[in-house]
């Protein structure tokens, strides 16, 4: 059963071969090239088969469509790290001063969409696309450590932005949706989807924090952790659920809401001396409303906000000092659930990410064929300054993104869709947490240019 489960999983995403990325936190900042092109706005007034994936209740509103698309995904991620006071001395661990990009630029990225109308007012429908983030590769940087304290052997300096050799997660996440649509009268719909997910996952070049693993401190500092670091990409799969209405109140307005539950994943035991709750990496849950009011015939104005809870998933909300309550850290700590691995283990500290979005279409009078769209949205990023050192391997700074786009109807009823997204850079700062004396910024970018065809 084991065997067979991943055998499927594996097929999936080496069959649709989505890289994850990151931009609100790691969701993306819309769904379907339409929504994306109004910084993820729009739910409200679904245009695309991909708006199920947003609210499964847009299905009913669809009828018989389908959308094919392809985006172009560029984040742009380095490092700085200031010079220190201790350089590795006195216990610290010390980052080499220095900036260092990562690698790993590019990122195609399908998706696939289709509704079908049924009898009485139902519909169904299929969305499968990618979500996720935290991809980095760092072929450069250093560490500096003392192996003795105070002893008489020199301060190393060691590879790698940890000194474990070149450094970075990849993290590729597979989302299948089935929804089931109906309306309860002509203004209100109902939807609700069955969520299937695929993960994949790899580490390197962390090994350093081997000695704060729950299998070295369980052992009495005897038995190094073998499923911490460069074990290659382990699997994950699991299940969840999302719920969705749409409502159209007034002629001139819509609301639309949709709750996803957190999917719970099966674990990434080949790095459970890592993830806390032994390699768990559940996805969080979501909540997004929206709002859609029709200015005139021509030009319609979106607002969304959207709310993940980063907090709630252990592995990605725990702080980084829970790790000195681990026996090993040498700072008193007794308690072996603090220790990397155990349940509560050392994470990200990623807090809860909250955007808002706002969107306009247009149907310009002189270009009929055509729909215009433009979209700004603003979310406060998820790392607090005393989390910096871990998210060298995740820095999802990010929090603005303007973007543009357009759809052109062909005269066969085809359209043919585009959108371009710039997230201006941010960055978040913060002491090295095994190093106080020195502070580490965290910097990213990003673009991406998207395509559709839909019918």
């Amino acid at each position: 059963m084991m065997f067979a489960r991943k055998l499927l999983v594996t097929s999936i995403l080496c069959a649709v071969s989505i890289n994850a990325y990151a931009t609100n936190g790691y969701f993306t900042h819309g769904l379907g090239v339409i929504n994306k092109g109004m910084a993820g706005a729009g739910t409200a007034t679904p245009e695309e088969a991909m708006a199920i994936a947003s609210n499964p209740a847009s299905a009913v509103l669809l009828g018989d469509s389908f959308e094919v698309g392809m985006s172009i995904f560029s984040p742009r991620r380095d490092y700085s790290a200031s010079n220190s006071l201790a350089n590795g001395n006195g216990g610290a661990f010390t980052i080499a001063p220095g900036t260092v990009t990562s690698g790993s630029n590019y990122f195609p990225i399908p998706y696939i969409a289709k509704t079908w109308a049924l009898a009485d007012e139902r519909a169904i429908g299929l969305s499968l696309y990618g979500r996720g983030g935290m991809n980095t590769n760092y072929s450069g940087g250093a560490a500096l450590f003392d192996p003795d304290g105070p002893g008489p052997a020199p301060v190393m300096r060691l590879a790698g932005p940890y000194g474990a050799g070149p450094a970075g997660v990849d993290l590729t996440q597979l989302f299948a949706e089935v929804a089931y649509a109906g309306k309860f009268n002509d203004k209100l719909a109902w939807g609700v989807s069955g969520i299937f997910a695929a993960q994949a996952f790899a580490a390197k070049g962390v090994s350093s924090f081997a000695p704060y693993s729950i299998t070295f401190a369980a052992s009495g500092g005897h038995t190094m952790p073998t499923h911490m670091s460069n074990n290659g990409h382990d699997l994950s799969s699991g299940y969840g659920a999302k719920v969705g209405v749409q409502w159209q109140p007034l002629d001139h307005v819509r609301l639309g809401l949709s709750y996803q539950s957190r999917i719970f994943m099966s674990k990434f035991d080949d790095y459970s001396d890592l993830f806390a709750t032994q390699g768990g990496f559940n996805i969080p849950e979501n909540i997004r409303f929206g709002l859609s009011w029709d200015y005139n015939t021509r030009v319609t104005l979106h607002y969304d906000m959207d709310h993940t809870n980063y907090s709630n998933v252990e592995s990605v909300g725990n702080p980084i000092s829970n790790i000195f309550g681990c026996p090993t850290a040498g700072a008193g700590g007794t308690n072996l659930g603090n220790c990397l691995g155990a349940n509560n283990g050392a994470g990200f500290g990623w807090n809860d990410v909250t955007v808002h979005k706002i969107g306009v279409s247009w149907q310009p009078e002189s270009l009929p064929q055509w729909t215009l769209r433009a979209g700004f949205s603003h979310g406060q990023q998820p790392i607090a300054p005393s989390e910096v050192l871990f998210n060298m391997l995740a820095p999802g700074t990010i929090e603005r993104h303007f973007t543009v786009g357009g759809t052109y109807k062909m005269n066969s009823g085809k359209k043919f869709s585009m959108m371009l997204m710039v997230a201006p850079e941010g960055k978040v700062s913060g002491a090295n947490t095994f190093d106080p004396t020195q502070r580490i910024e965290l910097k990213m970018h990003q673009f991406e240019l998207e395509f559709a065809l839909s019918w």
